[in-house]
């Protein structure tokens, strides 16, 4: 090699972030000096963490493959090595397709990657955030799903839920509190789900209940809650203690019964307003983010509908749409026919974001005036990045402070709220 610098690149969701720095700690014990840019092309090897979720997520992946591959003809990196969902689910394909591509590695694959760098792994290393500033951390408290969505690829890409022992969990959740971690986001495709597998019984109240003895963290916070089978106890813990961020994640998808036997999702309208009004019921001041589909197989005109009177009625604190994607090896690809127009579909899309719009502009301008609890994430040019309990990184609004001020990333500000955007508020520390 030209020099012992690898540069990691990683696409996709926060749980191919918590693979990464896994990978990281292992390949740097190995005597290896390890980046973290999508750009740099002054390491010998490059190892591309891809997504392969869905058409967009495919698309950027294999971007970022081309791009890197048109450095390694330059002769500015020597080993290209592309590991993750995308290879996982391609991997045949990709081979032939991209054989410019030194190795490809699947998603459980570390050892074969380390084998390859000649590195052994270190099963006592401990693992530390380094691609998170480090005073937020994500803990992957499991593998895998066992639901079967129409849609969804991730079953066959990451295989069946595979649930951490609680005693695993909170043995590196103390370590992350040692290093330093004050926000810990529990991830997991489903986390309702958690420990069904292993315990036969949800285990993610007594997980929640343990995690809350380590002082360290400030908050914690639960992302991907399923709605199906929803612990209803963490509604009450949440109640009781302050430092779980009142922010329910809960992708609920649709709204109509048929379109959610279409999805074979495992709730139906009845639960879900029920569940949803409940929350709201019990935590009033809980934000509630969910994501729905809209173009899926089968979706008439008047479940469209029915999805836009649930924005409207219900309007949702944070919401995400995306246009159905159909996506080969998942029961919909194999059952149902794609009738539904690209044209339609982003309509649809642009439709519902339109409702939401306004609605995230007065939930916003609410705020004015108000004194909320910030962490601060990084500083970009004239601007403090941070967040409130109610928003996560990366996927949710930001609070904007100005530079002016003495602050320091990583810590945390009560900030008076003096005005807003459609997504972004904009605040001053208190004083």
């Amino acid at each position: 090699m030209k020099n012992k610098k690898i540069n990691i690149v990683t696409l996709g969701c926060s749980k191919n972030l918590v693979d990464s720095e896994k990978l990281m700690k292992q390949i740097e014990a190995g005597g290896y000096e390890v980046i973290y840019d999508s750009v740099d092309l002054s390491a010998s090897t490059v190892i591309i963490n891809t997504c392969g979720f869905i058409n967009d997520a495919k698309e950027q992946s294999i971007e970022t493959i081309l791009r890197f591959i048109n450095a390694d003809r330059s002769g500015q990196i020597e080993n290209l090595f592309v590991m993750g969902c995308l290879s996982e689910r391609y991997m045949t394909t990709l081979k032939t397709e991209i054989p410019e591509v030194d190795k490809y590695f699947g998603v459980n694959n570390m050892n074969e990657i380390l084998t390859e760098l000649g590195i052994g792994f270190r099963k006592e290393l401990r693992l530390e955030r380094k691609l998170t500033g480090g005073h937020y951390a994500y803990l992957k408290v499991s593998e895998g799903c066992d639901r079967t969505c129409a849609f969804c690829s991730i079953p066959r890409i990451r295989g069946k839920c595979i649930s951490r022992p609680v005693e695993e969990l909170v043995e590196e959740a103390e370590f992350l509190g040692r290093q330093g971690v004050k926000e810990l986001i529990l991830v997991a495709q489903d986390l309702s789900y958690y420990g069904l597998d292993l315990y036969r019984t949800q285990k993610l109240p007594d997980l929640i209940r343990e995690l809350l003895k380590i002082n360290s963290f400030e908050w914690i916070r639960l992302h991907y809650l399923y709605p199906a089978n929803f612990p209803m106890q963490i509604i009450e813990l949440m109640k009781e203690n302050r430092r779980i961020c009142r922010y329910i994640d809960m992708p609920v998808q649709h709204i109509s019964d048929r379109m959610l036997g279409l999805m074979k999702r495992s709730h139906n309208e009845k639960e879900t307003r029920e569940l949803l009004n409940t929350i709201r019921r019990e935590i009033p001041d809980a934000v509630i983010r969910t994501t729905l589909i809209t173009g899926h197989p089968g979706e008439t005109r008047k479940e469209f509908r029915q999805l836009r009177d649930l924005v409207t009625e219900f309007r949702f604190d944070r919401l995400g749409v995306f246009a159905y994607s159909h996506e080969e090896g998942t029961f919909a690809f194999n059952n149902y026919k794609d009738e539904i127009s690209s044209k339609v579909k982003s309509s649809r899309v642009a439709e519902l974001m339109a409702l939401q719009q306004p609605v995230s502009e007065e939930l916003n301008r609410r705020l004015i005036g108000k004194v909320l609890k910030v962490i601060i994430d990084r500083r970009e040019g004239d601007f403090f990045i941070g967040r409130t309990e109610y928003d996560s990184p990366e996927v949710d609004q930001e609070v904007l402070i100005s530079a002016d001020h003495k602050i320091n990333p990583g810590n945390f500000y009560d900030i008076l709220i003096t005005r807003v955007s459609d997504f972004d508020l904009f605040g001053i520390p208190s004083v």
